[in-house]
């Protein structure tokens, strides 16, 4: 499998779906539509749909049935970054290459238009045509997934441990210091990033009415894969190509927790290898089509080898 084609045809799909997504929100103020669609536009790697889709067909589907879907979560994961660039939290002005919405349409109506971003989220999961297949009450139960991995218990207490540590490694990194560092960036990982990650496999599955046990499987897949992700994002923070990444890197400045900060590269990318075996691990016992399972595997190895 050219995994490489098949991450770019699935992201086309999602790229031509979305600003069809925010022009159907009827009756939206035009510059709140005008900065919800640039976010949306700024691309990238579409992973979570990706990975929504895959997962979705391992149990007979074609992720085209679950567009609308993979277009919500997507615009749960632009609402946070736009979010997370503002000055009150990361202070970015880069973004996959573009200046971040709020240097672009101004702090206030940023803040707003990832209200919109994440409010609407809802309305186009719950109010999409989906195949027959596709039961009423595996739309709810998707709902309810996204929600709870986007809330309080997922992603929003993720970023507000990350802000909380902000400054944690000023000072000496005492072995004790060290140990309490990894205890918090496990926390901020896992929902700052892995939730969202986590969302999209558990998504997919419900949608298609997946058994239980597999439900089971691909949910501590993609934990592991959320894990994996962001642990290669910080090592990429220190060694990337900052041309090829289209990020300032805000990590070093704001003295942010990484794993590359606390344990060193080499350190980081063992652990990164750990998380992506027991990911893959955790794929094994679902049960399903070999196609989707076998482009899930190496959506993972792209995700662990990648270079942006």
């Amino acid at each position: 499998m050219d995994i490489v084609k098949y991450i770019q045809a699935a992201a086309a799909r999602v790229d031509s779906a979305l600003p069809g997504v925010v022009r159907g929100l009827h009756g939206a103020h035009p510059r709140l539509a005008e900065s919800m669609e640039y976010s949306l536009a700024a691309g990238g790697k579409r992973l979570r749909p990706l990975l929504m889709g895959a997962s979705y067909e391992i149990f007979g589907g074609k992720a085209r049935d679950i567009l609308p879907a993979a277009c919500a979560l997507e615009m749960v994961h632009t609402y946070s970054l736009v979010h997370d660039d503002l000055p009150a939290m990361d202070d970015d002005g880069l973004r996959r290459g573009r200046p971040t919405n709020h240097k672009v349409y101004g702090e206030a109506l940023a803040i707003l238009a990832g209200d919109a971003l994440l409010t609407d989220a809802f309305t186009v999961l719950l109010s999409a045509r989906y195949a027959r297949r596709i039961k009423p009450e595996y739309v709810m139960a998707a709902a309810r997934i996204m929600a709870r991995r986007a809330g309080a218990g997922g992603m929003v207490s993720g970023q507000a441990a990350d802000l909380e540590a902000e400054g944690f490694l000023r000072g000496t990194l005492t072995p004790a210091r060290r140990r309490r560092g990894l205890e918090l960036l496990s926390y901020i990982h896992l929902h700052k990033t892995a939730d969202l990650i986590t969302a999209a496999v558990e998504m997919g599955a419900a949608l298609a009415g997946a058994p239980g046990k597999d439900f089971n499987a691909l949910s501590g897949f993609g934990r592991e894969l959320g894990l994996c992700f962001q642990v290669a994002d910080d090592i990429l923070d220190v060694v990337g190509d900052k041309k090829k990444l289209g990020k300032s890197g805000s990590d070093a400045r704001n003295k942010k927790l990484t794993y590359a900060s606390l344990l060193g590269v080499q350190g980081a990318r063992r652990e990164a290898g750990e998380m992506l075996g027991r990911a893959l691990a955790s794929l094994r016992r679902v049960s399903g089509a070999p196609g989707p399972k076998a482009a899930l595997e190496a959506i993972a190895e792209f995700a662990y080898r990648r270079e942006n």
